[in-house]
Protein backbone atom coordinates (compact mmCIF):
# COMPACT_ATOMS: atom_id res chain seq x y z
CA UNK A 1 0.00 0.00 0.00
CA UNK A 2 1.13 3.54 -0.71
CA UNK A 3 2.24 4.81 2.72
CA UNK A 4 0.76 8.23 2.01
CA UNK A 5 -2.77 6.82 1.99
CA UNK A 6 -5.07 6.34 4.97
CA UNK A 7 -6.20 2.95 6.13
CA UNK A 8 -9.97 2.88 5.44
CA UNK A 9 -12.11 4.05 2.52
CA UNK A 10 -15.91 3.90 2.40
CA UNK A 11 -17.99 3.85 -0.80
CA UNK A 12 -21.68 4.79 -0.68
CA UNK A 13 -23.51 2.65 -3.24
CA UNK A 14 -22.57 -0.72 -4.74
CA UNK A 15 -23.91 -0.35 -8.26
CA UNK A 16 -21.42 -0.30 -11.14
CA UNK A 17 -20.10 3.14 -10.20
CA UNK A 18 -19.51 2.17 -6.58
CA UNK A 19 -17.91 -1.15 -7.51
CA UNK A 20 -15.50 0.53 -9.91
CA UNK A 21 -14.62 3.24 -7.40
CA UNK A 22 -13.89 0.56 -4.82
CA UNK A 23 -11.63 -1.23 -7.28
CA UNK A 24 -9.45 1.87 -7.58
CA UNK A 25 -9.42 2.40 -3.82
CA UNK A 26 -8.38 -1.19 -3.13
CA UNK A 27 -4.92 -0.50 -4.55
CA UNK A 28 -4.38 2.44 -2.19
CA UNK A 29 -6.12 1.64 1.12
CA UNK A 30 -5.79 -1.15 3.65
CA UNK A 31 -9.58 -1.56 3.83
CA UNK A 32 -12.47 -0.63 1.55
CA UNK A 33 -16.10 -0.90 2.69
CA UNK A 34 -19.07 -0.77 0.33
CA UNK A 35 -22.38 0.42 1.82
CA UNK A 36 -25.52 -0.59 -0.08
CA UNK A 37 -29.26 -0.31 0.62
CA UNK A 38 -30.08 -3.45 -1.37
CA UNK A 39 -29.20 -7.05 -0.62
CA UNK A 40 -27.26 -8.69 -3.43
CA UNK A 41 -29.20 -11.36 -5.36
CA UNK A 42 -27.85 -14.91 -5.34
CA UNK A 43 -28.63 -15.35 -9.04
CA UNK A 44 -26.15 -13.46 -11.23
CA UNK A 45 -28.88 -12.77 -13.78
CA UNK A 46 -31.37 -11.29 -11.31
CA UNK A 47 -31.99 -7.55 -11.31
CA UNK A 48 -31.76 -5.57 -8.08
CA UNK A 49 -34.59 -3.42 -6.80
CA UNK A 50 -32.26 -0.45 -6.50
CA UNK A 51 -31.29 -0.65 -10.18
CA UNK A 52 -34.65 -0.52 -12.03
CA UNK A 53 -32.89 0.38 -15.25
CA UNK A 54 -30.99 -2.91 -14.97
CA UNK A 55 -33.99 -4.68 -16.49
CA UNK A 56 -33.48 -2.80 -19.74
CA UNK A 57 -30.90 -3.00 -22.53
CA UNK A 58 -27.40 -1.94 -21.56
CA UNK A 59 -24.41 -1.34 -23.77
CA UNK A 60 -20.85 -1.76 -22.56
CA UNK A 61 -18.92 0.44 -24.97
CA UNK A 62 -15.65 -0.71 -26.47
CA UNK A 63 -13.61 1.55 -24.19
CA UNK A 64 -15.51 0.27 -21.16
CA UNK A 65 -14.68 -3.34 -21.98
CA UNK A 66 -10.98 -2.47 -22.33
CA UNK A 67 -10.93 -0.77 -18.92
CA UNK A 68 -12.79 -3.63 -17.22
CA UNK A 69 -10.30 -6.05 -18.73
CA UNK A 70 -7.48 -3.93 -17.30
CA UNK A 71 -9.07 -3.76 -13.85
CA UNK A 72 -10.14 -7.41 -13.79
CA UNK A 73 -7.88 -9.46 -16.11
CA UNK A 74 -9.81 -12.22 -17.88
CA UNK A 75 -13.14 -10.41 -17.42
CA UNK A 76 -14.25 -10.90 -21.03
CA UNK A 77 -13.45 -14.63 -21.01
CA UNK A 78 -15.24 -15.06 -17.66
CA UNK A 79 -18.41 -13.52 -19.08
CA UNK A 80 -18.22 -15.63 -22.24
CA UNK A 81 -18.14 -18.77 -20.11
CA UNK A 82 -21.41 -17.61 -18.56
CA UNK A 83 -23.14 -17.09 -21.90
CA UNK A 84 -22.13 -13.56 -22.88
CA UNK A 85 -20.95 -12.94 -26.43
CA UNK A 86 -18.06 -10.98 -27.80
CA UNK A 87 -18.03 -9.64 -31.33
CA UNK A 88 -16.72 -6.95 -33.64
CA UNK A 89 -18.92 -3.91 -33.14
CA UNK A 90 -19.00 -3.16 -36.87
CA UNK A 91 -18.68 -6.67 -38.30
CA UNK A 92 -21.27 -8.39 -36.09
CA UNK A 93 -23.53 -5.46 -35.29
CA UNK A 94 -25.69 -3.12 -37.36
CA UNK A 95 -25.86 0.63 -36.71
CA UNK A 96 -28.84 2.44 -38.20
CA UNK A 97 -28.76 6.21 -38.49
CA UNK A 98 -30.72 8.74 -40.51
CA UNK A 99 -29.45 7.54 -43.90
CA UNK A 100 -29.67 3.82 -43.24
CA UNK A 101 -27.28 1.16 -41.95
CA UNK A 102 -23.60 1.95 -41.62
CA UNK A 103 -21.59 -0.48 -43.73
CA UNK A 104 -20.40 -3.68 -42.07
CA UNK A 105 -16.65 -4.11 -41.75
CA UNK A 106 -14.00 -5.45 -39.37
CA UNK A 107 -13.36 -2.51 -37.06
CA UNK A 108 -11.19 -4.22 -34.46
CA UNK A 109 -13.45 -2.79 -31.75
CA UNK A 110 -14.54 -5.69 -29.58
CA UNK A 111 -17.92 -5.55 -27.88
CA UNK A 112 -19.15 -7.67 -24.97
CA UNK A 113 -22.87 -8.43 -24.97
CA UNK A 114 -24.55 -9.44 -21.72
CA UNK A 115 -27.38 -8.30 -19.47
CA UNK A 116 -26.69 -5.55 -16.95
CA UNK A 117 -27.28 -7.89 -13.95
CA UNK A 118 -24.70 -10.38 -15.28
CA UNK A 119 -22.13 -7.64 -15.90
CA UNK A 120 -22.65 -6.12 -12.46
CA UNK A 121 -22.64 -9.48 -10.68
CA UNK A 122 -19.29 -10.41 -12.19
CA UNK A 123 -17.67 -7.09 -11.34
CA UNK A 124 -19.02 -7.46 -7.78
CA UNK A 125 -17.79 -11.07 -7.51
CA UNK A 126 -14.29 -10.19 -8.68
CA UNK A 127 -14.14 -7.15 -6.40
CA UNK A 128 -15.38 -8.90 -3.24
CA UNK A 129 -12.86 -11.68 -3.83
CA UNK A 130 -10.20 -9.12 -2.88
CA UNK A 131 -9.30 -9.46 0.80
CA UNK A 132 -9.30 -5.71 1.35
CA UNK A 133 -12.90 -5.21 0.18
CA UNK A 134 -16.07 -5.93 2.16
CA UNK A 135 -19.71 -4.98 1.65
CA UNK A 136 -22.44 -4.12 4.16
CA UNK A 137 -25.92 -4.40 2.66
CA UNK A 138 -29.33 -3.33 3.90
CA UNK A 139 -28.04 -0.02 5.27
CA UNK A 140 -28.79 3.61 4.50
CA UNK A 141 -26.20 6.37 4.81
CA UNK A 142 -27.99 9.31 6.44
CA UNK A 143 -25.15 11.81 6.80
CA UNK A 144 -21.47 12.55 7.01
CA UNK A 145 -19.22 12.58 10.06
CA UNK A 146 -18.02 16.18 10.02
CA UNK A 147 -18.44 19.42 11.91
CA UNK A 148 -20.07 22.45 10.33
CA UNK A 149 -17.41 24.90 9.28
CA UNK A 150 -14.63 22.27 9.48
CA UNK A 151 -13.91 21.18 5.93
CA UNK A 152 -12.93 17.60 6.65
CA UNK A 153 -15.06 14.43 6.56
CA UNK A 154 -14.15 11.66 8.98
CA UNK A 155 -16.69 9.00 7.98
CA UNK A 156 -20.44 8.44 7.63
CA UNK A 157 -23.58 8.05 9.69
CA UNK A 158 -25.68 5.03 8.77
CA UNK A 159 -28.60 2.97 9.96
CA UNK A 160 -30.05 -0.40 9.12
CA UNK A 161 -33.13 -0.27 6.93
CA UNK A 162 -36.18 -0.72 9.13
CA UNK A 163 -34.29 0.60 12.16
CA UNK A 164 -33.90 4.25 11.21
CA UNK A 165 -33.77 5.39 14.84
CA UNK A 166 -30.46 3.66 15.60
CA UNK A 167 -27.80 5.73 13.85
CA UNK A 168 -24.30 4.29 13.82
CA UNK A 169 -21.00 5.90 12.95
CA UNK A 170 -18.41 4.42 10.63
CA UNK A 171 -15.05 6.17 10.58
CA UNK A 172 -13.15 6.50 7.31
CA UNK A 173 -10.15 8.30 5.89
CA UNK A 174 -11.99 8.80 2.59
CA UNK A 175 -15.70 8.70 1.73
CA UNK A 176 -16.72 8.29 -1.93
CA UNK A 177 -20.34 9.01 -2.82
CA UNK A 178 -21.35 6.72 -5.69
CA UNK A 179 -25.05 6.66 -4.85
CA UNK A 180 -26.16 7.86 -8.29
CA UNK A 181 -28.22 10.70 -9.71
CA UNK A 182 -30.32 10.81 -6.52
CA UNK A 183 -27.22 11.56 -4.44
CA UNK A 184 -27.83 13.48 -1.21
CA UNK A 185 -24.31 14.87 -1.23
CA UNK A 186 -25.34 18.42 -2.28
CA UNK A 187 -27.67 18.60 0.74
CA UNK A 188 -25.00 17.19 3.05
CA UNK A 189 -22.55 19.81 1.81
CA UNK A 190 -25.10 22.53 2.57
CA UNK A 191 -25.45 21.15 6.11
CA UNK A 192 -21.70 21.62 6.52
CA UNK A 193 -21.84 25.18 5.25
CA UNK A 194 -20.24 24.26 1.92
CA UNK A 195 -21.62 25.48 -1.41
CA UNK A 196 -23.42 22.83 -3.44
CA UNK A 197 -22.21 22.33 -7.02
CA UNK A 198 -23.97 24.05 -9.89
CA UNK A 199 -26.25 21.63 -11.75
CA UNK A 200 -26.85 21.49 -15.48
CA UNK A 201 -29.99 19.76 -16.73
CA UNK A 202 -31.21 18.90 -20.19
CA UNK A 203 -34.89 17.92 -20.17
CA UNK A 204 -35.54 15.02 -22.56
CA UNK A 205 -38.85 13.48 -21.42
CA UNK A 206 -37.60 10.08 -22.56
CA UNK A 207 -39.45 6.81 -22.11
CA UNK A 208 -38.70 3.37 -23.50
CA UNK A 209 -40.20 -0.09 -23.40
CA UNK A 210 -38.23 -3.32 -22.99
CA UNK A 211 -39.02 -6.98 -23.55
CA UNK A 212 -36.92 -10.15 -23.66
CA UNK A 213 -37.36 -12.66 -26.50
CA UNK A 214 -35.98 -16.02 -27.59
CA UNK A 215 -33.25 -15.35 -30.15
CA UNK A 216 -33.02 -17.04 -33.55
CA UNK A 217 -30.41 -16.57 -36.24
CA UNK A 218 -32.91 -15.53 -38.89
CA UNK A 219 -34.12 -12.55 -36.86
CA UNK A 220 -30.96 -10.64 -37.77
CA UNK A 221 -28.95 -12.82 -40.17
CA UNK A 222 -26.71 -13.75 -37.27
CA UNK A 223 -25.95 -10.20 -36.14
CA UNK A 224 -25.51 -9.87 -32.38
CA UNK A 225 -26.71 -6.29 -32.02
CA UNK A 226 -28.91 -3.83 -33.91
CA UNK A 227 -28.75 -0.21 -32.73
CA UNK A 228 -31.01 2.52 -34.07
CA UNK A 229 -30.26 6.12 -33.09
CA UNK A 230 -32.89 8.79 -32.59
CA UNK A 231 -32.70 11.67 -35.07
CA UNK A 232 -34.40 15.04 -35.57
CA UNK A 233 -36.55 13.38 -38.23
CA UNK A 234 -37.46 10.33 -36.16
CA UNK A 235 -36.88 10.48 -32.44
CA UNK A 236 -37.45 6.75 -32.04
CA UNK A 237 -34.35 4.89 -30.99
CA UNK A 238 -33.61 1.48 -29.64
CA UNK A 239 -31.33 -1.49 -29.24
CA UNK A 240 -31.78 -5.16 -30.00
CA UNK A 241 -28.96 -6.92 -28.16
CA UNK A 242 -27.86 -10.49 -27.65
CA UNK A 243 -27.75 -11.49 -23.97
CA UNK A 244 -26.90 -14.73 -22.22
CA UNK A 245 -29.02 -17.89 -22.63
CA UNK A 246 -29.49 -17.12 -26.34
CA UNK A 247 -31.97 -14.30 -25.80
CA UNK A 248 -32.67 -10.89 -27.24
CA UNK A 249 -33.27 -7.88 -25.05
CA UNK A 250 -35.20 -5.26 -27.00
CA UNK A 251 -35.54 -1.69 -25.79
CA UNK A 252 -37.16 1.00 -27.93
CA UNK A 253 -38.63 4.38 -27.19
CA UNK A 254 -38.62 8.07 -27.90
CA UNK A 255 -38.95 11.62 -26.68
CA UNK A 256 -41.74 14.03 -25.94
CA UNK A 257 -44.69 11.68 -26.08
CA UNK A 258 -43.57 9.39 -28.93
CA UNK A 259 -43.38 6.38 -26.62
CA UNK A 260 -43.52 2.65 -27.29
CA UNK A 261 -46.74 1.00 -26.04
CA UNK A 262 -46.71 -2.15 -23.93
CA UNK A 263 -49.43 -4.15 -25.72
CA UNK A 264 -48.45 -6.56 -28.51
CA UNK A 265 -50.21 -4.73 -31.34
CA UNK A 266 -48.96 -1.33 -30.20
CA UNK A 267 -45.38 -2.54 -29.86
CA UNK A 268 -45.45 -4.02 -33.35
CA UNK A 269 -46.83 -0.84 -34.90
CA UNK A 270 -44.21 1.20 -33.06
CA UNK A 271 -41.42 -1.15 -34.15
CA UNK A 272 -42.50 -0.82 -37.79
CA UNK A 273 -41.89 2.90 -37.48
CA UNK A 274 -38.33 2.48 -36.20
CA UNK A 275 -36.78 2.38 -39.66
CA UNK A 276 -34.63 -0.69 -39.00
CA UNK A 277 -36.78 -3.71 -39.96
CA UNK A 278 -35.21 -6.14 -37.47
CA UNK A 279 -37.11 -4.57 -34.58
CA UNK A 280 -40.48 -5.40 -36.11
CA UNK A 281 -39.18 -8.83 -37.18
CA UNK A 282 -38.46 -9.74 -33.56
CA UNK A 283 -41.64 -8.23 -32.11
CA UNK A 284 -43.80 -10.03 -34.68
CA UNK A 285 -42.12 -13.44 -34.83
CA UNK A 286 -39.92 -14.05 -31.77
CA UNK A 287 -41.12 -15.88 -28.67
CA UNK A 288 -41.52 -13.40 -25.79
CA UNK A 289 -39.88 -14.47 -22.53
CA UNK A 290 -40.95 -11.55 -20.34
CA UNK A 291 -43.67 -8.98 -19.99
CA UNK A 292 -42.98 -5.50 -21.37
CA UNK A 293 -41.49 -3.02 -18.91
CA UNK A 294 -41.18 0.76 -19.22
CA UNK A 295 -38.54 3.18 -17.96
CA UNK A 296 -38.83 6.96 -17.75
CA UNK A 297 -35.88 9.33 -17.82
CA UNK A 298 -36.75 13.00 -17.38
CA UNK A 299 -33.42 14.76 -17.82
CA UNK A 300 -29.68 14.39 -18.19
CA UNK A 301 -27.94 16.00 -15.24
CA UNK A 302 -24.38 17.12 -14.49
CA UNK A 303 -23.06 18.45 -11.18
CA UNK A 304 -20.07 20.74 -11.59
CA UNK A 305 -17.96 19.69 -8.61
CA UNK A 306 -14.82 20.73 -10.48
CA UNK A 307 -16.01 24.36 -10.36
CA UNK A 308 -16.21 24.54 -6.54
CA UNK A 309 -13.57 26.67 -4.84
CA UNK A 310 -13.84 24.74 -1.56
CA UNK A 311 -14.58 21.06 -0.97
CA UNK A 312 -14.15 19.02 2.23
CA UNK A 313 -11.08 16.83 2.56
CA UNK A 314 -11.77 13.13 2.86
CA UNK A 315 -14.73 13.24 0.46
CA UNK A 316 -15.38 12.62 -3.25
CA UNK A 317 -18.31 12.16 -5.64
CA UNK A 318 -18.14 9.53 -8.38
CA UNK A 319 -20.01 8.17 -11.40
CA UNK A 320 -23.68 9.14 -11.74
CA UNK A 321 -23.36 11.30 -8.63
CA UNK A 322 -21.30 13.61 -10.86
CA UNK A 323 -23.09 13.12 -14.17
CA UNK A 324 -26.12 11.08 -15.22
CA UNK A 325 -26.35 10.63 -18.99
CA UNK A 326 -29.37 9.93 -21.16
CA UNK A 327 -29.18 6.10 -21.04
CA UNK A 328 -29.93 5.55 -24.74
CA UNK A 329 -26.31 6.44 -25.50
CA UNK A 330 -24.98 3.63 -23.29
CA UNK A 331 -22.20 5.74 -21.77
CA UNK A 332 -22.71 5.42 -18.01
CA UNK A 333 -20.80 2.22 -17.26
CA UNK A 334 -17.93 3.16 -19.53
CA UNK A 335 -17.55 6.63 -18.02
CA UNK A 336 -17.51 5.09 -14.53
CA UNK A 337 -14.79 2.67 -15.63
CA UNK A 338 -12.71 5.54 -17.01
CA UNK A 339 -13.23 7.52 -13.79
CA UNK A 340 -11.91 4.51 -11.87
CA UNK A 341 -8.58 4.85 -13.69
CA UNK A 342 -8.63 8.61 -13.05
CA UNK A 343 -9.21 8.04 -9.34
CA UNK A 344 -6.34 5.55 -9.18
CA UNK A 345 -4.03 8.05 -10.92
CA UNK A 346 -5.04 10.84 -8.54
CA UNK A 347 -4.50 8.62 -5.47
CA UNK A 348 -1.07 7.62 -6.73
CA UNK A 349 -0.02 11.22 -6.05
CA UNK A 350 -1.28 11.16 -2.46
CA UNK A 351 -4.27 12.68 -0.69
CA UNK A 352 -3.23 16.32 -0.71
CA UNK A 353 -5.79 18.31 -2.69
CA UNK A 354 -7.29 15.01 -3.86
CA UNK A 355 -10.79 16.30 -4.58
CA UNK A 356 -9.66 19.14 -6.82
CA UNK A 357 -7.28 16.88 -8.76
CA UNK A 358 -9.80 14.06 -9.19
CA UNK A 359 -12.72 16.31 -10.15
CA UNK A 360 -10.60 17.94 -12.84
CA UNK A 361 -9.70 14.54 -14.25
CA UNK A 362 -13.32 13.37 -14.06
CA UNK A 363 -14.54 16.54 -15.78
CA UNK A 364 -12.24 15.89 -18.74
CA UNK A 365 -13.67 12.37 -19.01
CA UNK A 366 -17.27 13.59 -18.79
CA UNK A 367 -16.86 16.49 -21.21
CA UNK A 368 -16.87 14.41 -24.41
CA UNK A 369 -19.88 12.13 -23.73
CA UNK A 370 -21.78 15.07 -22.19
CA UNK A 371 -21.21 17.14 -25.31
CA UNK A 372 -22.39 14.24 -27.50
CA UNK A 373 -25.53 13.69 -25.42
CA UNK A 374 -26.72 17.27 -25.04
CA UNK A 375 -25.87 18.11 -28.64
CA UNK A 376 -27.79 15.23 -30.18
CA UNK A 377 -30.73 15.54 -27.78
CA UNK A 378 -31.00 19.26 -28.51
CA UNK A 379 -31.11 18.49 -32.26
CA UNK A 380 -33.80 15.83 -31.77
CA UNK A 381 -35.97 18.11 -29.65
CA UNK A 382 -35.32 21.27 -31.65
CA UNK A 383 -33.83 23.08 -28.66
CA UNK A 384 -31.73 26.09 -29.61
CA UNK A 385 -28.26 26.03 -28.03
CA UNK A 386 -25.52 28.67 -27.79
CA UNK A 387 -23.65 29.06 -31.08
CA UNK A 388 -26.80 27.97 -32.87
CA UNK A 389 -25.50 28.56 -36.40
CA UNK A 390 -22.33 26.53 -35.77
CA UNK A 391 -24.37 23.71 -34.25
CA UNK A 392 -26.71 23.67 -37.25
CA UNK A 393 -23.71 23.45 -39.58
CA UNK A 394 -22.30 20.61 -37.50
CA UNK A 395 -25.67 18.82 -37.63
CA UNK A 396 -25.76 19.12 -41.41
CA UNK A 397 -22.23 17.74 -41.59
CA UNK A 398 -23.18 14.75 -39.42
CA UNK A 399 -26.10 14.04 -41.75
CA UNK A 400 -23.62 13.86 -44.62
CA UNK A 401 -21.28 11.73 -42.51
CA UNK A 402 -24.01 9.15 -41.95
CA UNK A 403 -24.68 9.04 -45.70
CA UNK A 404 -20.98 8.43 -46.38
CA UNK A 405 -20.84 5.82 -43.59
CA UNK A 406 -23.37 3.63 -45.40
CA UNK A 407 -20.62 2.58 -47.82
CA UNK A 408 -17.25 3.90 -46.52
CA UNK A 409 -15.80 1.75 -43.70
CA UNK A 410 -13.26 4.45 -42.80
CA UNK A 411 -16.05 6.92 -42.05
CA UNK A 412 -18.20 4.31 -40.30
CA UNK A 413 -15.23 3.15 -38.21
CA UNK A 414 -14.27 6.69 -37.20
CA UNK A 415 -17.82 7.38 -36.03
CA UNK A 416 -17.88 4.09 -34.12
CA UNK A 417 -14.64 4.91 -32.30
CA UNK A 418 -16.05 8.26 -31.19
CA UNK A 419 -19.36 6.68 -30.12
CA UNK A 420 -17.42 4.11 -28.07
CA UNK A 421 -15.37 6.85 -26.34
CA UNK A 422 -12.18 5.55 -27.95
CA UNK A 423 -11.54 8.79 -29.85
CA UNK A 424 -12.43 12.45 -29.43
CA UNK A 425 -15.16 13.95 -31.66
CA UNK A 426 -12.43 16.02 -33.36
CA UNK A 427 -11.43 12.78 -35.12
CA UNK A 428 -14.50 13.33 -37.32
CA UNK A 429 -13.29 16.78 -38.36
CA UNK A 430 -9.79 16.12 -39.68
CA UNK A 431 -9.07 17.27 -43.27
CA UNK A 432 -8.89 13.66 -44.45
CA UNK A 433 -12.24 12.82 -42.84
CA UNK A 434 -13.92 15.96 -44.16
CA UNK A 435 -12.79 14.96 -47.67
CA UNK A 436 -14.08 11.39 -47.30
CA UNK A 437 -17.44 12.64 -46.00
CA UNK A 438 -17.79 15.14 -48.84
CA UNK A 439 -16.83 12.57 -51.46
CA UNK A 440 -18.93 9.83 -49.88
CA UNK A 441 -22.07 11.91 -49.50
CA UNK A 442 -21.66 13.27 -53.05
CA UNK A 443 -21.24 9.79 -54.54
CA UNK A 444 -24.41 8.74 -52.75
CA UNK A 445 -26.25 12.04 -53.24
CA UNK A 446 -29.54 10.31 -53.97
CA UNK A 447 -29.64 8.83 -50.44
CA UNK A 448 -32.59 10.11 -48.49
CA UNK A 449 -32.72 10.85 -44.81
CA UNK A 450 -35.63 9.52 -42.80
CA UNK A 451 -38.87 11.46 -43.27
CA UNK A 452 -39.98 13.66 -40.41
CA UNK A 453 -42.16 11.73 -37.95
CA UNK A 454 -42.00 13.70 -34.69
CA UNK A 455 -42.28 17.43 -34.17
CA UNK A 456 -43.08 18.03 -30.51
CA UNK A 457 -44.13 21.36 -29.08
CA UNK A 458 -42.20 22.85 -26.20
CA UNK A 459 -44.98 22.01 -23.75
CA UNK A 460 -44.91 18.39 -24.88
CA UNK A 461 -41.13 18.17 -24.50
CA UNK A 462 -41.25 18.95 -20.80
CA UNK A 463 -44.51 17.16 -20.02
Amino acid sequence: MNPKQGGHAVVIGASMGGLLAARALADHFERVTLLERDHFPEDAGESRKGVPQGRHAHGLLGQGRLVLEQLFPGFTADLEQQGAARGDLAGESLWFHSAGFHCKHDSGIVGLLASRPLLEANVRRRLLAMEKVTAITGVDVVGLLAQRGVHEVRGVQLCKLGDEGAVQELAADLVVDASGRGSRLPAWLADLGVDAPREERVEVALRYTTRVYRRKFEHSDGMKAIVKAGTPANSRGGALLYIEDDRWILSMGGYAGDYAPTDDAGMLEYARGMGAPQFAQVVEHAEPLSEPLTFRYPASMRRRYEKLRHFPAGLLAFGDSICSFNPVYGQGMTVAAMESLALAAALARGRDNLARRFFKRAARIVDIPWTIVIGNDARILGIERPNGRANRMLGAYLDRLHIAATHDPNVAGAFLRVANLMAAPTALLTPAMLWRVWQGSRANRHARLEPVRVRASLSERVA
